[in-house]
């Protein structure tokens, strides 16, 4: 080693001792996260200890004093439920309390609801309709820290006393109308609908798709008392029964009466499937599709085989899939059209349009399709012309029309905003135009088309 490499060795050593050196930080992090630790867990501990308990309580568990306020989660209508008992088996005092007793609360999947205090169930409605004793029941209900109160209608065969009565459905305190069916298909049934008293209750029984394209009831009885009792008849398919009630000008309730409907008979005899495809445009239909769909589209409109014509119209391909537009003619009425895609076992309803019977086989028909296998809302319209059309247009509110082109079986397609409105116009021979809606996306689907503006043409 030279002169140069030792004074070099010697002068970096004496240096680098003179550089401070920081401390190795691993044990004291080490020794801080774990005092870090018992802490979170002493706090962890102690939070657990709070939510088992209070989840001890919210489950009734560990019953809630009676003097702890709980959190209500629902205020009653005082329309409804601060009005006197009515109805003739409500003023029988002994049955009243009685029943009364037997209310204990109800059992779901968070916990038991219990009644906080039986001194505040009351019987707001208790009487005698055909064939069944009925009884609507106000209930205060605890499930630990959170209260609510029910609106429970207890059942019963006509006469029954209370141990023969049960708990049947229920509803919110602050509803303010309630009502329930039962309807056999041989026999009939009762429709009854509760609401303030003082309340105008229309209760309409059974539907009709008139000519001019407009759905009215059969039957309709009227109640200016609040309460209203309507015998049903018997009804090969589920009857469509509503109830608009009117209360100073307001509107509480308008639209339908749900319930039970059951048959101890024979099913109805289906639609025939020979009928149904002369005259049809498309390739040849499998007889278990057209039964799958217009058996659907039936009982959907709430008709039967026996009262409407089953039609198919048009049969094809959408997105790949077996699909049929079909109508329904029911004797003296307008006329409903259906449209489908997909296989016996898994379809889509795309399109539920009452018609004036007036022209209607003359019509061109558009429908639009959401997202294969999802909700969401597609550009894509269908567009079916009629026989013989010349032309066939769609035409967006305020814009200019669009041709669609058809196959020889009068199918074809285009693409319209989703919110955007629009008609179908179709020229026969002769240069007479006819114009359709092209309706929305179907958003309710609970009553049967024609009830609402998105699934009627009138005029």
């Amino acid at each position: 080693m030279t002169d140069v490499e030792a004074r070099l060795r010697d002068t970096f050593a004496t240096e680098g001792a003179r550089l401070p050196v920081p401390e190795d930080p691993w044990p004291r992090f080490a020794t801080r996260e774990a005092r870090h630790r018992r802490r979170r867990r002493a706090r962890l501990g102690a939070a657990a200890a709070l939510v088992g308990g209070l989840a001890a309580v919210q489950t009734n568990v560990f019953p809630l004093p009676g003097w702890m306020p709980g959190i209500a989660i629902a205020a009653p209508a005082a329309s409804l439920v601060d009005a006197p008992a009515r109805g003739a088996v409500a003023a029988d005092a002994a049955w009243v309390d009685a029943l009364r007793a037997r209310v204990v609360g109800v059992e779901d999947p968070d916990g038991m609801w219990r009644v906080t205090d039986h001194d505040d169930v009351r019987v707001l409605w208790a009487d005698d309709v055909p064939g069944r004793r009925l009884a609507l029941v106000y209930t205060p209900l605890r499930l630990g820290l959170i209260e609510s109160a029910e609106l429970f209608l207890w059942t019963g065969p006509a006469g029954a006393g209370p141990d023969a009565m049960e708990q049947g459905s229920n509803v919110d305190a602050g509803t303010p109308v309630v009502s329930w069916m039962e309807v056999d298909a041989a026999a009939g049934g009762v429709a009854v609908v509760i609401a303030p008293p003082g309340a105008t209750v229309r209760v309409g029984s059974g539907l009709r798709y008139a000519a001019d394209g407009v759905v009215r009831p059969r039957t309709t009885d009227t109640s200016t008392d609040g309460i209203a009792v309507v015998e049903v008849p018997p009804s090969a398919a589920p009857p469509r029964v509503t109830a608009r009630v009117t209360d100073g000008g307001r509107v509480l309730y308008d639209g339908a009466v749900n319930g039970g409907w059951g048959s101890s008979g024979d099913a109805a005899p289906g639609p025939a499937y020979g009928p149904a495809v002369v005259g049809a445009r498309g390739p040849a239909l499998d007889p278990a599709l057209f039964t799958a769909f217009a058996t659907d589209a039936l009982r959907d409109s709430g008709l039967t085989a026996a009262d409407a014509e089953v039609r198919v119209r048009w049969t094809g391909r959408v997105n790949g899939q077996d699909a049929v537009l079909v109508t329904i003619h029911p004797t003296g009425g307008g006329v409903l059209a259906y449209a489908y895609h997909g296989s016996p076992a898994a379809y889509r309803t795309d399109l539920r349009l009452l018609l004036p019977a007036a022209g209607a086989d003359e019509r061109p028909i558009a429908w639009r399709l959401r997202a294969e296998g999802a909700d969401g809302r597609t550009d894509r319209v269908v567009v079916i012309a009629p026989p013989g059309a010349q032309t066939l247009t769609v035409t967006p509110h305020g814009g200019t029309p669009t041709a669609v082109t058809v196959d020889g079986d009068g199918f074809g397609t285009t693409t319209l905003g989703p919110d955007r409105a629009a008609v179908v116009t179709s020229t026969d021979p002769r240069g007479h135009a006819v114009s359709t809606p092209v309706p929305p996306f179907d958003s309710d689907m609970g009553g049967p088309p024609g009830t609402t503006p998105g699934t009627r043409v009138v005029g």
